[in-house]
């Protein structure tokens, strides 16, 4: 008796095409490290749980056919277990969804763990000696660290593309008052630096 076996070959269904984006961005955070905080250099934090605020202003980018220069939007979180994030209330609805979808691609570890994402009023100053930035449920002002001759202390080639041009600051104030968490730091570290 003979038999014949006649496999078909099913085609896997075809992929969608990965979305067309690209950001380039300033990224301002203070986080409860001590300085310099070993997570932006591979590392694990010094201090458990790590809570931060980190606010990224894009400069110029889109995401598909949206732009989205100008938009700015905050993330507080607790290192590796949730995260708020705050979208400037002066976004559009079409700039609003793309940022949504550009977490899970872009912002993977914040987007995880997400509680909320939202539109929120923020304000943000940044000079060459100190930031401040706020949404509703958190706040952060930051100095400088100054180096040799009173430069600036910053650090080049960082194994991350978020963390290019870094400079050093230390935290004046860096809190988060929600249902999830409340905390308040001072001294803790702090950075400036560029996404691409």
């Amino acid at each position: 008796i003979a038999a014949v076996l006649l496999i078909t070959a099913i085609a896997a269904p075809p992929r969608a095409a990965a979305p067309n984006w690209h950001i380039t961005a300033t990224v301002a955070e203070s986080c409860s490290c001590t300085i310099s905080c070993p997570c932006n250099f591979g590392g694990n934090p010094n201090r458990n749980p790590c809570e931060g605020n980190r606010l990224i202003a894009i400069t110029s980018g889109h995401y598909e056919n949206v732009d989205l220069a100008g938009v700015s939007f905050l993330v507080t979180f607790t290192m590796r277990e949730w995260s708020k994030i705050y979208v400037s209330d002066k976004v559009s609805d079409k700039q609003m969804a793309a940022v949504e979808a550009l977490m899970p691609i872009a912002f993977a570890g914040f987007h995880r763990g997400m509680l909320s994402f939202s539109k929120a009023p923020i304000t943000m100053d940044i000079t060459e000696k100190k930031v401040k930035f706020s949404a509703p449920e958190s706040s952060v002002e930051m100095d400088v660290m100054s180096g040799f001759g009173g430069k600036p202390v910053q650090i080049k080639n960082l194994p991350n593309p978020a963390y290019q041009d870094y400079t050093q600051y230390k935290s004046v104030t860096h809190t988060h008052s929600s249902d999830k968490a409340k905390w308040s730091h001072s001294g803790t570290n702090g950075f400036t630096s560029t996404m691409d």
